[in-house]
């Protein structure tokens, strides 16, 4: 067979196999680009950006700009807006220390999911937009405010009409007032971060009824007081609570154990009472991460670590704990990076298991009625060196050779044991009998009293 009938018998086969040209996409609505342009030039004025993206922006647009397709004609509509330099990954459009946001520019974007700011409103004090007034309002699923110091206002009635909110992220603005009108409103939300603002008040009692996507809730660092709602039972997909810094009094919820996925607890530093130490945390098999430090609890470390393999971190610190260190915390604690019992009123010895525990990079312990001595090996003085904070303990003791030992640790602040040591506890604890325990110093008192007879 001729070469060219060759080839061309390949080609007609390989035709018969190619699918046909697609139909050419619609390019996007004159109303949006126009839209988008505006957008644009309100964050960041004095940019050209219509000479630097003249062509369909669609098809050619800022990183922080994007389009999805809609129906069988293949409609495009601009889905996302991310605006502020994140890194080089990220180029969103830089934002400009006057930088405006008027809601109603967002209007001709009936199909807007995301729209998010990234230290944009950091010097003109600009209100919160009113996005519950926008025509397509139930579109959008993401809300992200980060880092926007000059953003004020009340979310009052502001987003109420967001009815498919995913993600709602304000986190070091200027926002303040309460919660009430609509933390319970959105049963799709899957992240309510709100760190660092000025919300306060206290949250209604059914809030969390019906938020039961939500993963992460992130209520810290603001002034939000009363009771924490029972109804935070309801939301059992949560994987991270973080309310620390706050005012949250009360006692903490027992129905925390019906949060069986939660990995990241923290509560510290709020004003729960003194009801002693939650126990439903041991309920609680996934955790990771629990912090309580700062709040009253009072009563005595619970011997309940046997359920809580998996912790990593553990911030106990100035809750007013007493009694001794449970022995099992070094037993079953073998995750443990961080341990935190400082600050409180505990007693007794430092178990030695404490000191197996090979994965522990920090141990603070300072600031207790601690006696004995320091069970540890040089070993593990030298992994954790500053980390190992024992001071304030003025009844413990180091042995002569570890403390001259070369580690990283300064024990310069404690003591060297006796030989044999002596607690100042011991010598008045009811339980404590000389004649059993130094027979020498039986002997030595039991002269002085016949002296004392003699004469």
């Amino acid at each position: 067979m001729p070469q060219w009938r060759l080839s061309l018998t390949i080609f007609t086969i390989l035709s018969a196999f190619t699918p046909p040209p697609a139909a050419a996409q619609s390019p996007l609505n004159p109303a949006e680009q126009a839209a988008v342009y505006r957008i644009l030039d309100s964050v960041s004025p004095g940019t050209p950006w219509r000479s630097l993206f003249p062509d369909d922006l669609c098809s050619s647009a800022p990183h922080g700009v994007a389009c999805d397709y809609f129906s069988s004609a293949a409609t495009p509509h601009v889905t996302e807006l991310s605006f502020g330099f994140v890194s080089d990954f990220s180029p969103n459009p830089a934002c400009n220390p006057n930088s405006t946001l008027n809601p109603s520019l967002l209007s001709p974007l009936p199909r807007l999911r995301k729209l998010m700011f990234y230290k944009c409103f950091t010097h003109s004090k600009t209100p919160f937009p009113n996005l519950s007034s926008l025509t397509h309002a139930s579109s959008l699923e993401e809300l992200i405010f980060i880092e926007n110091p000059a953003l004020i206002g009340t979310l009052h009635a502001r987003i109420g009409n967001l009815k498919r909110l995913r993600r709602l992220i304000l986190t070091g603005t200027g926002v303040s007032g309460g919660v009430s009108d609509w933390i319970g409103k959105f049963a799709d939300l899957e992240q309510l971060t709100l760190s660092r603002n000025g919300f306060s008040g206290e949250i209604p009692i059914s809030s969390f009824r019906n938020m039961t996507k939500l993963k992460i809730l992130d209520l810290s660092n603001n002034a939000f007081e009363g009771s924490l709602p029972e109804s935070i039972g309801f939301a059992t997909s949560l994987l991270k609570v973080d309310l620390s810094h706050n005012q949250f009094s009360g006692k903490i919820p027992e129905n925390l154990t019906c949060l069986k996925d939660v990995q990241f607890l923290d509560l510290s530093y709020n004003k729960f009472g003194n009801f002693g130490f939650p126990l439903c945390l041991a309920e609680m098999p996934d955790l990771k991460e629990v912090y309580l430090s700062g709040n009253s609890l009072g009563g005595e470390i619970p011997d309940i670590w046997e359920n809580m393999r998996g912790i990593m971190g553990i911030g106990l610190s100035s809750m007013g704990l007493v009694g001794s260190i449970p022995k099992s915390m070094g037993v079953h604690l073998r995750n443990a990076c961080y341990i935190g019992l400082d600050n409180n009123m505990l007693q007794g010895v430092v178990p030695h298991e404490l000191g197996d525990l090979e994965l522990v990079s920090e141990l603070n312990l300072e600031n207790n009625n601690l006696s004995g001595r320091i069970p540890f090996s040089a070993d593990f003085l030298s992994k954790l060196g500053g980390k190992l904070k024992l001071e304030g303990n003025l009844d413990l003791c180091i042995d002569e050779t570890l403390k001259s030992a070369k580690v990283s640790l300064d024990l310069g602040h404690i003591k060297v044991c006796r030989k044999p040591y002596v607690s100042r506890n011991a010598l008045f604890h009811d339980s404590f009998s000389p004649t059993s325990t130094f027979p020498f110093l039986a002997l030595v008192l039991g002269v002085s009293a016949l002296i004392a007879v003699s004469m």
